[in-house]
């Protein structure tokens, strides 16, 4: 049986480069010989069940020990999809955050880009898939930027 496992290592801090601990934890995949998709925020990989499960393992090890402070997983049959929200729905949101402050999201402050990123994940924005990226195209900042405005918040 194949598995598909998703992960996220944390914390997400400043932009550029993806942090240690999320590289680390990818190669760790990659050494198991599993397919990966890499990203800051939601990083698959897939396999054999056995195979992704002990791999697992290996990720977590190299995420902590590059400086992660929470690695999450999500694991599924392969081919079984999680339910998943429609990128309508995240528009209309983008939409009604964006009526609520003002206007264009883009045109917003640091600090008014920080408010429309906490009411978004308020309303569940951040339930969609590829979410972080719409959201950041709809501020004109970076995925890493997103991330870094919701652990400002969790800290």
């Amino acid at each position: 049986m194949r598995v598909e496992a998703e992960f996220t290592t944390e914390p997400f801090r400043g932009e550029g480069e993806p942090p240690e601990h999320a590289t680390a934890a990818l190669e760790a995949a990659r050494e198991a010989g599993l397919e990966c998709d890499f990203g800051p925020l939601g990083t698959s990989v897939r396999g054999e069940r056995d195979t992704v499960l002990a791999t697992l393992a290996a990720v977590v090890a190299a995420g902590l020990d590059h400086g992660a402070d929470q690695i999450t997983f999500q694991v599924r049959v392969e081919g079984h999809s999680a339910p998943r929200r429609t990128a309508s729905g995240l528009e209309a949101l983008l939409a009604e955050v964006a009526d609520e402050l003002g206007g264009d999201l883009r045109t917003l402050d640091r600090q008014g880009k920080q408010r429309a990123v906490r009411l978004l994940e308020e309303r569940g924005a951040f339930d969609f898939r590829k979410s972080a990226e719409i959201v950041a195209a709809a501020l004109g900042v970076t995925r890493f930027t997103v991330y870094n405005y919701l652990n400002r918040d969790r800290d």
